[in-house]
């Protein structure tokens, strides 16, 4: 008798699954289907977006080529197509790179796109403050105290703060104003986390301030004693002159 009942539920299960399977069947088919199709259009993406970041890193490399080359107008051409082609990240390095490139003939236009770069806010905020440091140094030789403050304090409390102090110091020391000058290296030098190079470099210019003596550009200053000699700075950066002991 159990066995009669048994055979019957049995017959019943099954009867039940074909309903079910009748009915959904096609239900099962479609999402085995979409499934499939949605892997394939996933590693068909995935691909794409390897074999265009590969490009890219190509193009980016045969670019600083160009300009280790010392060919800047060929290399920025080939950052700015970067910029207009190439995947998000390359296309903002190559817009870096681009200005840089830029700035060793047209030094005005280099300064309006990184300060394009810097006012937005789509980017990363380190790249900005990148842009934004390059942009200051471009413009130290001619800004006023004014400018250069404008475009420096923002990055006092972030990453390149210990930059932004020394060329906000030096100048001040390149106009002859010791005081501020004095404040703005005496930052560097309490700062426990400033590089301990710069720090060194920093105090033969407060050594300079401390004398009140005249500061010329590095093009021009006479070799200091080499105890107290900073490394030799940028053609753009202002360097030590007959420090007074």
């Amino acid at each position: 008798m159990a066995d009669i009942f048994r055979e019957v539920d049995e017959d019943v299960r099954s009867d039940v699954l074909k309903r079910l399977w009748s009915r959904y069947s096609i239900v099962v088919y479609g999402l085995a289907a979409a499934i499939v199709v949605g892997t394939a259009i996933f590693v068909f993406l995935s691909h794409q977006r390897q074999s265009r970041a590969e490009a890219a890193g190509a193009a980016y490399a045969a670019a600083q080529a160009l300009s280790r080359d010392s060919k800047p107008e060929a290399a920025t051409a080939a950052f700015e197509e970067l910029a207009r082609t190439a995947p998000l990240g390359y296309q903002t390095l190559a817009r870096l790179r681009a200005a840089e490139e830029r700035a060793l003939s047209d030094r005005a236009t280099a300064v309006k796109e990184l300060d394009a770069l810097a006012a937005d806010s789509a980017l990363d905020s380190l790249l900005r403050d990148v842009a934004r440091l390059r942009a200051a140094l471009l413009r130290v030789d001619e800004a006023s105290k004014a400018e250069l403050e404008q475009r420096l304090t923002p990055l006092l409390d972030g990453s390149f703060r210990h930059t932004a102090r020394e060329f906000l110091g030096l100048a001040a020391l390149k106009r002859g104003d010791f005081e501020d000058a004095g404040k703005w290296f005496d930052q560097i030098v309490v700062d426990s986390k400033a590089p301990e190079d710069l720090r060194q470099q920093v105090n033969a210019y407060l050594s300079l301030v401390r004398g009140g003596g005249k500061f010329t550009p590095a093009a021009s200053a006479p070799p200091a004693p080499a105890k107290a000699a900073p490394p030799e700075p940028a053609s753009d950066k202002p360097a030590d002159q007959n420090p007074k002991k």
